[in-house]
């Protein structure tokens, strides 16, 4: 296909900083059939980390600097940087670039407007009043799990025939054969299980449900330690919170770390703790790398943990169900036990970051010959 008659897609994005669903549109912008989607990302905020993947891949990625979440320049900023460049559709992606893209999408005339609901928002209202009260300008939200789904349309109160499921992917292979990293860089001694936990250190992910759970459940079998990947607003009360459990021996805050895969591939088990979610990658990424999973029972976790086959579900907010399900873990690894193995064909044969673009390949052509629109020229 020439060039320009390739269907643009602008993809707007709040923030580039490592984090699931960011990872998620650099994974599906950079894996579009380059002969039929022309993409172009739209961030909200300043350059992040992720902006060097982009770059790589030759994708046109336009920063819009907006100073706060209360920045209501960056709308207009959004609005006009479009208009230089008109996209056959727009997607966009996390809560802020949902609202801000669908106004300055409408503003613009977009044929096509696509939302990108990838959690559960359950920490307050006026996300779901807005997402709602706007919902009209919106084609089509694509929600990342069922659970999202059915969470969008009975507490957010979304048009049911807008929704519709495309659930994340992985690299299965890069997981599968990473290196395991030798976790003596990072403070935590040999001959050992590790415990591996990764996610923003954020209330919703639940790290303090963890250190509790730890704490609770002790001695484990092994005497394992634990590692939790990740920065957030929450490290210096995590770390105070391990210091009066006793835990600062066995507990080990890293940061974000570049080499996940690896940190992975050393673990006896992960463990998610989270309150909510909408569809855990690292629940995936996890899997992949062979290990067996316990997993609180939010968004997405069911869709891709089989209890009693690839991990352990057990109810969220509760550290001694938490810590029953770690021992059994704990227990079956040093047995032996074959759960990591059905967890990484799982994700072999069900969650590919290529099954995962096709469906959104046929998704963006499907809306734009229904839409009925002409096609936008530069």
């Amino acid at each position: 296909m020439p060039a320009d008659a390739r269907l643009r897609i602008a993809f707007c994005v709040t923030e580039l900083d490592p984090g699931g669903a960011e990872r998620a549109l650099v994974e599906l912008v950079t894996r579009l059939d380059p002969t039929r989607f022309d993409p172009r990302v739209y961030c909200l905020s300043g350059r992040g980390a992720l902006v060097d993947r982009l770059d790589a891949a030759g994708i046109k990625t336009v920063l819009l600097g907006a100073r706060s979440r209360g920045d209501l320049g960056v709308l207009f900023r959004l609005k006009a940087a479009l208009r230089q460049h008109p996209p056959h559709v727009l997607q966009t992606w996390l809560f802020h670039a949902n609202l801000a893209g669908r106004i300055a999408g409408w503003w613009n005339g977009i044929p096509v407007i696509a939302s990108g609901i990838r959690v559960a928002e359950r920490r307050s209202r006026w996300p779901l009043r807005l997402d709602r009260w706007t919902g009209a300008l919106v084609d089509v939200h694509v929600c990342v799990s069922e659970a999202v789904r059915e969470f969008s349309q009975s507490v957010a109160g979304l048009d049911p025939g807008k929704l519709l499921v495309i659930p994340n992917g992985v690299d299965a292979q890069r997981f599968a054969i990473a290196a395991p990293l030798d976790l003596r860089s990072l403070g935590v001694p040999t001959g050992k299980p590790v415990l591996i936990a990764v996610g923003r250190l954020d209330r919703q992910k639940g790290f303090d449900l963890l250190l509790e759970a730890i704490a609770r459940g002790r001695p484990f079998p092994g005497d394992p330690h634990c590692v939790v990947v990740g920065e957030g607003p929450e490290r210096k009360n995590l770390e105070s919170k391990r210091s009066e459990l006793g835990l600062d021996p066995q507990v080990h805050f890293v940061g974000w770390q570049q080499d996940v895969a690896g940190i992975l591939k050393r673990g006896a088990g992960f463990v998610l703790p989270s309150r909510w979610e909408g569809m855990p990658n690292v629940v995936l990424e996890a899997m992949a790398a062979g290990l067996p999973v316990v997993a609180t029972d939010v968004e997405g976790v069911r869709e891709v943990v089989v209890n009693g086959e690839t991990g352990w579900v057990v109810k969220p907010g509760d550290p001694d169900a938490l810590a029953l399900a770690i021992r059994e873990m704990l227990t079956e690894y040093l047995l032996g036990g074959k759960r990591g193995a059905a967890g990484a064909e799982r994700v072999r044969r069900h969650f590919t970051w290529d099954g995962m673009t096709a469906a959104y390949e046929v998704l963006y052509e499907r809306l734009l010959r229904e839409s009925g629109a002409s096609v936008p020229r530069g």
